[in-house]
């Protein structure tokens, strides 16, 4: 059918709505001016790097893509009673870079607990006029104790001191001689190092002791950080020297490491890695162990029973030596205690096959105190086998043998095969350890996300300093998976209303911000890249085409240095899908959604008939009230009422009436018309054309929710490019023999809409609770009660006397 035959034959009849917009006749266009804003203006060229032989622009690492090797060698030794940790580290640094190095960066991120660090000096405060107690004890413990690396010294292959030059929390360390392309460096690293007591000074490491009253004494300690480590070097960067202040994480290379940890005798030990000594534990524990492999459920290695038996009789001497590799990791921690329970399970992957045919076992285990049971045993373990299996299906396989979470003083970090997870039961007012719902929800949310960081970053391998939404994001969206797999009504991070309040907030920076810049670290770097990835997932691209592309990131970049472009070209390049629109929006911008249902208007094509064009005129014509004027005006007698001579043939007839002559110009006309003007005349279906005005800024899909008159629904999807030519106002166009009966917007609150309000048509009274305020505290100078006397015959109130002071 001609669309420009239709155009010319519309007449519109407005069914729900005011009358269309009159027709505004317009000069020629003016290309310099104008509101026009392109939303869908592409980004290669523009804002994003160009693809190099390291990086390409299909998202994929170029034929010559490179990054750095580093291997560990290391040997440190616990000192419980001072806190403090002794070290010696050999590192070998091999450089596959194309460039010739003169120096090497190292990152001493322990160095912010320094009084006079960057970290400290930088630190601000709100204008309340209160402060914590955490606070003040912060304060307090910083006045006396100070962190930071000690006794540090660098000597070379040959035994001479190798000279370096400390800036803040980097050191940089002169080569004897420039490193260059594909050639190895060995050098040696000591040091000490006091471990801060993390429930005062905060950080992701540290120690928690149990000596309040009724408590056993007994310490739980992380080490995390806790050795000097190799600063990044990249193709899109060079040295990564990013000073760290406290909120963007850690940013490393990968490398083999051989760890020998020397604890107390009694401690039980958790870390990155495998066990090479394992006759350091009992024979019993090994065959837990064993069973553990092929169990249902959580299997003891170290009861509870046991560890109270090592908190009530804490060995007074002696240490023992853990000994654990760990093969291309980017990072290593560990932590011990002589509280820990032990448990763990085998995790059968199913998404991966090894040389034999047979699925590969993660080991998942948990090590905490008694005060995390009965929440830590019956959850914590089964939480890791959860992340495992949703994340090999979204993701990657599982790499590594083990997957442990352990609880202590750090509330939630993630490091390769080992997490610090920090929620506990409370203590009811019986003694019993009990716990919410909202404690189970949290520590099986905790694990999940902190040992999905297994996959993002620890294997995915972002610059979470610098980007940490790509670490955090996606890590949330696929927990946000995870959770909704674990039970379907799970709070969590990605329900597109729930982040509705923070995206039209104030405090709001783009996605791609530095971490160190964000205002709400948590909404910005986790909840709004998660529900931008479920819209993308389950609005725009849908299931199938969402999930290979991600499957395709992950697979590309497992073990790599993916860069945000990255991560955009692959979901492009692999779904077919052009989303600059989406990235723009999202990432780079603090648009919101709102988009409105501003009208819906009714066209039929007229009637070639002019008696059936009379018919409907007058039906019009009769639904509309009578002039108000006529309607006062009756019992008053008209001229043409009043005067015979005053009335003709108008008078008996009214403006519908048909006339010979009308009739005689349509036949006229109906001989002249074309064959597809008749074909076209015969169209009766009901069109309607909907505004949606764009009032958020950010352009989204438009998803049409229609009921008819005969009580049936239909959703339409239109896509986001019908925002392309005008991304504030649009009209678009809907066909049905069908009665419109009403509209409503985004039904099922999954674009993250911020005004409900302007999406229905006919609009609806927008209900809302209002809370009842307490009333305001009276002013300073107010007298009191005693103090004033009211006229019984007034409500004048003036001083009254004051009582005589008793001798």
């Amino acid at each position: 059918m001609r669309l420009a035959v239709l155009a010319t034959m519309f007449a519109f009849a407005t069914v729900l709505a005011a009358p269309a917009l009159a027709q505004v006749s317009v000069g020629p266009v003016d290309q310099s001016k104008g509101t026009f804003e392109d939303k869908f203006r592409q980004f290669e060229g523009e804002d994003w790097p160009t693809p190099t032989d390291y990086r390409n622009a299909s998202g994929a690492p170029g034929h010559r893509y490179w990054q750095q090797q580093v291997d560990y060698s290391i040997d440190v030794s616990l000192d419980e009673p001072t806190r403090t940790l002794t070290g010696k580290q050999v590192v070998t640094y091999t450089n596959n870079s194309p460039d010739a190095l003169t120096y090497l960066w190292m990152l001493l991120d322990q160095q912010n607990y320094r009084r006079n660090s960057l970290a400290e000096r930088t630190r601000t405060y709100t204008a309340a006029t209160e402060v914590s107690v955490n606070e003040v004890l912060r304060v307090q413990r910083m006045q006396d104790w100070e962190g930071g690396f000690n006794d540090l010294k660098i000597t070379g292959p040959d035994g001479a001191d190798v000279p370096f030059n400390i800036v803040d929390s980097m050191l940089r360390l002169e080569l004897p001689a420039p490193l260059k392309t594909g050639e190895s460096y060995t050098f040696t690293v000591t040091f000490t190092l006091p471990m801060p007591e993390t429930g005062i000074v905060g950080g992701r490491s540290g120690y928690e002791c149990f000596t309040k009253a009724g408590e056993d004494g007994n310490c739980i300690f992380e080490a995390a950080q806790f050795f000097p480590r190799m600063a990044v070097y990249s193709d899109y960067e060079g040295w990564h020297n990013a000073q760290f202040l406290g909120s963007g994480e850690f940013t490393l290379e990968f490398g083999d490491y051989d760890v020998r940890i020397t604890v107390p005798v009694d401690h039980q030990l958790a870390a990155t890695g495998t066990l090479q000594n394992p006759e350091i534990l009992t024979e019993t524990q090994r065959a837990r162990l064993e069973q553990a492999r092929t169990a249902d459920a959580p299997v003891y290695i170290v009861t509870a029973a046991e560890a109270a038996a090592a908190e009530a009789s804490p060995a007074r001497s002696g240490t023992r030596t853990w000994h654990f590799q760990a093969d291309n990791v980017r990072d290593f921690a560990w932590a011990s205690s002589r509280k820990f329970v032990w448990d763990a399970m085998g995790v059968v992957q199913t998404s991966a096959t090894q040389a034999n045919g047979a699925h590969p076992i993660v080991m998942a285990m948990s090590f905490y105190p008694k005060e995390a049971r009965p929440l830590w045993d019956a959850y914590s373990t089964r939480a890791i086998a959860q992340t495992i299996r949703v994340y090999d299906q979204f993701a990657i396989p599982y790499p590594y043998p083990y997957a442990q979470s352990v609880n202590g003083p750090q509330g939630g970090m993630e490091y390769p095969m080992l997490t610090f997870n920090g929620q506990r039961p409370i203590v009811d007012e019986n003694g019993r350890r009990t716990y919410t719902e909202r404690a189970k929800n949290g520590l099986i949310g905790v694990v999940i996300h902190e040992v999905g960081h297994t996959y993002f970053p620890m294997v995915i391998n972002s610059d979470e300093r610098q980007w940490t939404w790509m670490d955090e994001g996606l890590n949330s969206f696929v927990q946000y998976q995870a959770q909704k797999l674990w039970d379907p009504n799970f709070p969590s991070r990605g329900e597109p209303r729930d982040i509705v309040e923070y995206m039209v907030s104030q405090d709001q920076v783009p996605i791609m911000t530095n971490s160190e810049s964000v205002l709400q670290f948590g909404n910005n770097a986790y909840a709004k890249p998660a529900t931008a990835l479920v819209i993308l997932r389950e609005t725009i691209l849908g299931r199938e085409l969402f999930d290979r592309a991600f499957r395709e990131y992950s697979h590309r970049w497992a073990f790599k240095r993916p860069t945000p472009y990255d991560f955009f070209r692959t979901m492009e390049e692999s779904s077919g899908v052009d989303l600059d629109w989406f990235w723009r929006g999202w990432f780079y911008s603090t648009d919101h959604v709102d988009i409105a249902l501003e009208s819906v208007v009714r066209a039929q094509l007229q009637s070639t008939d002019p008696d059936a064009r009379a018919r409907l005129a007058r039906e019009r014509f009769a639904q509309a009230p009578t002039p108000t004027t006529v309607t006062n005006n009756a019992g008053i007698e008209t001229v043409i009422e009043r005067d015979p001579g005053a009335r003709d043939f108008y008078n008996s007839t009214d403006q519908f009436t048909v006339t010979a002559q009308a009739r005689r110009d349509q036949a006229s006309a109906d001989k002249k018309a074309d064959e597809d003007r008749r074909r076209a005349q015969g169209f009766t279906d009901n069109i309607y054309r909907f505004t949606f005005r764009n009032v958020g800024g950010l352009v989204m899909p438009v998803i049409v929710k229609m009921t008819w008159d005969d009580g049936t629904t239909e959703t339409v999807r239109v896509a986001a490019e019908v925002w392309r030519r005008n991304a504030q106002s649009v009209i678009w166009q809907y066909v049905s023999s069908k009665t419109l009966v009403s509209a409503e917007l985004d039904p099922l609150w999954e674009t993250a809409d911020a005004v409900r309000a302007n999406n229905y048509f006919p609009r609806r009274i927008d209900e809302q609770s209002f809370t009842l305020s307490a009333p305001p505290p009276p002013p300073a100078n107010r007298m009191r009660d005693s103090d004033v006397e009211v006229s019984p015959d007034s409500t004048a109130v003036r001083d009254a006397p004051r009582p005589a002071a008793r001798p």
